[in-house]
């Protein structure tokens, strides 16, 4: 039977284990994040894109697939405050 020192030891293990995946997991906008962004990417020129997360683990927005006016699309990676757009990389 184990000891109460041994389920402590596996219960701390196990968190250890399972923490740093749910921590650094990206996530979605909220609502008002989600409208900062769109405002910006539609100033800068974009007429639609696809997924919009925020990368925890770098601390930076990415959109996936933004089409540009002119036909372009790009994969995005924003500055978390300001939003301006720090690499623009061909989709």
């Amino acid at each position: 039977m184990p000891t109460i020192r041994q389920i402590v030891l596996g219960l701390v293990l196990a968190a250890g284990v399972l923490a740093p995946g749910q921590v650094l997991a990206d996530r979605p906008p909220s609502p008002q994040e989600r409208s900062r962004i769109e405002t910006m990417l539609r100033n800068e020129g974009f007429i639609r894109w696809g997924k919009i997360e925020f990368d925890d683990e770098e601390d930076i927005w990415e959109v996936d697939n933004a089409h540009a006016s002119d036909g372009h699309r790009y994969d995005l990676r924003l500055h978390p405050d300001t939003l301006e757009i720090i690499t623009r990389e061909p989709y």
